[in-house]
């Protein structure tokens, strides 16, 4: 199948600016450079497009005022998504039903953010940025002050449920640490051991340092087309199979899911279906990992491993190279780049286009990348390949 579509649709240009501690541009900056870089990538020009979807980040300043700022002109599609690190896959989803649909040829997608300031450190960009309002006062009171206190009760609370460990958490950020080492544009490229995990300083428990990931200034953009028109342009193009969306809006007490579930369950085989493929057929999976929990849970929820057997699994040497299942490639966001939904979206591309190098799949027909946002809020899959499925 062909993600349902009368037209089926292709990522044909990638785009990835310098990330990291970068602090001599704006995020406007940022998404211009990596929808130009994303555009010439694909062997087209600016004027092409006459699509442009953006994810704006937390740090703000990328609006629809980026369309003037590339000097696009006559677009039949722009819009700004917002479901935090969800967005990514949601706009490329969109962007195919768009081109299916013949509201727009070529779009680019993109996301920038610019949250890092010099001489303040990483976790003070995340911090909360509004103040409680009423009742929300209590749980600030409580010791909820930011995203991390959240995912600490959730991971937490699938613990003490499934008896999950704060070892088995570790050895996901070993091995993706692992995968870093071998990819040039990774942030964190030194080893580590279980042992470095279990001695980094708590955050929030039982999340310590080492299971948070990176914040990252930079941007990603990639170009949407139909797939017959891709098979033309300058790289190879990668096939959008399945996408869908969830947002469960599970509340945080005692008589939710919370922490047990998330919206993976519903939208991973929801994408699968409409690639009609299974579990079994996925050589990658690129896993949105804010912190090793999500790792955990989403596999879990896609079906690769049974609901609350994800320590099991992820110990069992599926995370080692050369096994059945590619496990975030290039060292996700917990080694390599933090760019929300971009930073899983970014490495499949390069995956099923046989650019990887050193840290390449040796299987790449099918991939899946998921997209987390808010705290367990939202969630998006993309199943993607490198093969023409009407060929």
């Amino acid at each position: 199948m062909s993600a349902g579509l009368r037209r089926p649709a292709a990522i044909a240009g990638l785009g990835l600016t310098e990330m990291g501690k970068i602090y001599d541009r704006t995020s406007e900056d940022f998404a211009a450079d990596a929808v130009l870089r994303a555009t010439r990538d694909a062997g087209l020009d600016l004027a092409d497009l006459d699509g442009l979807l953006i994810n704006p980040g937390l740090s703000g300043g990328v609006d629809p005022r980026l369309a003037r700022r590339l000097g696009l002109r006559d677009l039949t599609l722009l819009s700004v998504f917002q479901a935090y690190g969800s967005s990514a896959a949601s706009m490329v989803g969109y962007a195919a039903m768009a081109i299916d649909n013949g509201l727009a040829t070529t779009v680019a997608c993109v996301f920038a953010d610019a949250p890092l300031l010099p001489g303040a450190g990483s976790a003070s960009a995340y911090a909360g940025r509004r103040a409680p309002v009423g009742f929300d006062g209590l749980t600030v009171a409580a010791g909820f002050r930011d995203v991390t206190t959240s995912y600490a009760a959730a991971t937490q609370r699938h613990m003490q449920r499934y008896g999950t460990t704060s070892e088995q958490l570790g050895a996901i950020a070993v091995a993706q640490r692992d995968r870093a080492v071998l990819n040039p544009l990774a942030q964190k490229r030194t080893p580590i051991t279980l042992a470095d995990h279990q001695a980094s300083r708590w955050i929030a428990e039982p999340l310590h340092l080492l299971d948070c990931c990176l914040v990252s200034n930079g941007a990603v953009a990639v170009i949407v087309t139909a797939a017959d028109r891709a098979a033309d342009l300058a790289q190879p193009a990668v096939h959008i199979r399945g996408f869908a969306q969830s947002h469960p809006g599970y509340p945080e007490s005692r008589d939710s899911t919370f922490g047990l579930v998330s919206g993976a369950a519903q939208s991973g085989p929801a994408a699968l279906k409409m690639a009609g493929v299974t579990v079994a057929d996925v050589d990658i999976a690129e896993i949105y990992d804010c912190y090793t929990f999500t790792v955990l849970l989403t596999l879990e929820d896609y079906g690769f491993c049974a609901k609350g057997e994800g320590g099991a699994f992820v110990t069992s040497g599926v995370l080692e190279p050369g096994g059945p299942l590619a496990i975030n490639t290039g060292g996700g966001q917990l080694s390599s780049y933090y760019m929300w939904g971009m930073t899983p979206l970014s490495e499949a591309v390069i995956q099923a286009r046989g650019a990887g190098g050193e840290r390449q799949a040796v299987r790449n027909e099918l991939i899946v990348v998921s997209g987390n946002g808010g705290v367990l809020d939202h969630h998006s899959t993309l199943v993607l390949s490198p093969t023409d499925p009407r060929r």
